[in-house]
């Protein structure tokens, strides 16, 4: 692979002939197209495999969260590309001839930031739902204003529901209206505090499941 400014071709992206050119991140690049191979991936390949893509296809929908919360970045790997490596280590496992998540153990956010304390989760009437917490504002970096962020996950429906900066911590407590098709749908449920302004964010907490109703 190569990096160059100008060149005979100029910048360009795609396949000629046997040169690729990209950008990646902000430098252009040029490499070999790459030779098929026919020899057929090993079991442990496919398996690999299938364990990236469902974890991929999970967290596609978080990746602005992702790329915003979730640790720092670390030289060229960024943080969704962390959250994917954390998730297909910790957050999946094989069931029934398949890959499935953990949702217990799934992060959109991770860093320093107190997160929430002793945190709840109901159902309310018309497809709502209260998420309540304690003020544990003056623990560590944690300020009153750090601003609320819910997750929702519909699970039969692969679709999440994303809530920012609907409360704060001091406020101990939110109603969510979700959408009323949800009505007798299972979800998931996540949420964590950030401060944009210092761009602090805590780690991430799994609320529980329950029944809209």
């Amino acid at each position: 692979m190569a990096t160059y400014e100008k060149g005979i071709l100029g910048p360009f992206t795609g396949t000629v002939g046997t040169v690729v050119g990209a950008n990646f991140r902000g430098k252009n690049i040029m490499r070999s197209r790459p030779k098929k191979s026919n020899r057929l991936p090993s079991e442990q390949q496919i398996v690999q495999r299938d364990r990236f893509t469902t974890v991929n296809h999970f967290l596609a929908p978080l990746r602005s969260l992702i790329n915003r919360y979730y640790g720092h970045r670390q030289g060229a790997v960024s943080r969704f590309n962390q959250a994917t490596s954390y998730h297909m280590k910790e957050a999946v496992e094989f069931i029934d001839d398949a890959f499935e998540i953990i949702y217990n153990k799934v992060l959109f956010a991770k860093g320093d930031l107190p997160g929430m304390q002793d945190p709840v989760v109901e159902v309310q009437e018309k497809s709502s739902i209260d998420v309540g917490w304690k003020n544990n504002s003056g623990q560590g970096l944690a300020k009153e204003d750090d601003s609320l962020v819910v997750v929702v996950y519909i699970d039969k429906l692969q679709q999440f529901e994303i809530f920012e900066g609907v409360s704060t911590r001091e406020s101990e407590s939110i109603r969510i209206d979700l959408p009323t098709y949800l009505k007798d749908l299972k979800v998931h449920c996540w949420a964590t505090f950030v401060s944009d302004p210092r761009k602090l964010s805590a780690t991430s907490t799994y609320l529980g499941e329950v029944v809209i109703t």
